[in-house]
């Protein structure tokens, strides 16, 4: 798989907790860190999105926001 995206995270999906129509899966990253991606619930079940699963995390630049301490 080709893709323009350049930041790209494997890890492994910790947990799926899937509401009506989304979905929050928590990943942990090599190193121990972890992310949430909140996703549709058909595309977690297209996916087959489960614990332990494989996944490549892909995180477009301009939507990405930092916050520093006053």
């Amino acid at each position: 798989m080709r893709l323009s995206t350049r930041n790209q995270l494997d890890g492994t999906v910790l947990s799926v907790t899937r509401g009506e129509a989304m979905a929050v899966v928590r990943v942990e990253l090599p190193g121990g860190s972890e992310i949430t991606s909140s996703i549709t619930r058909d595309a977690a079940d297209d996916l087959g999105l489960a614990t332990g699963s494989p996944v490549r995390v892909l995180i477009k630049s301009t939507e990405v926001a930092l916050g520093v301490e006053d």
